[in-house]
């Protein structure tokens, strides 16, 4: 990612901090493949971020229906309040599970592994460094000299 912009900025006296330039030896190419692997597990925090709303927005409607339940026996509907007691309220979301079990499910069997092994990744090819593609794109993209266009928190001015 190199090319007359990047000399431009290098010169400038800015660009990324230590924790975001690639070490020396690095190739192009594995910063691409960590930056993709990176952006896959980014898509799935996303993923688990759904799945736990998922689990309190049900986990808020069997309440609900806890309340409707009530409130039906309460207005004379006793017979119908008690179908949708014995047969909705508290039953499980998938044979066998309540939303809690799914999320510890997927957390334990598969999310964990995927930080483990993004992790792993990025341990053994770039010394444990996050975001190095983010940061080159940074480079190839930010104007230098330019309000807005630091490189890093401490090249801010006045």
């Amino acid at each position: 990612m190199t090319d007359e912009r990047n000399d431009d900025q290098a010169a400038d006296g800015q660009g990324p901090d230590d924790a975001h330039v690639v070490p020396e030896g690095v190739s192009e190419a594995t910063v691409e493949a960590l930056g993709t692997l990176s952006a896959a597990l980014e898509v799935l925090e996303h993923a688990r971020g759904l799945l736990y709303g998922f689990h309190r927005l049900t986990g808020t409607a069997d309440l609900n229906l806890g309340e409707a339940v009530e409130q039906l026996r309460k207005a004379g509907h006793t017979e119908l309040a008690e179908r949708i007691d014995t047969e909705l309220v508290g039953r499980n979301v998938i044979d066998g599970r309540w939303t809690f079990q799914i999320v510890e499910d997927y957390d334990d069997n598969y999310y964990a592994l995927a930080k483990e092994l993004e992790q792993t990744a990025r341990d053994q090819l770039v010394g444990g460094k996050r975001h190095l593609y983010e940061a080159s794109m940074k480079e190839d993209r930010r104007t230098a000299g330019r309000r807005r266009h630091e490189a890093k928190p401490a090249d801010l001015r006045d």
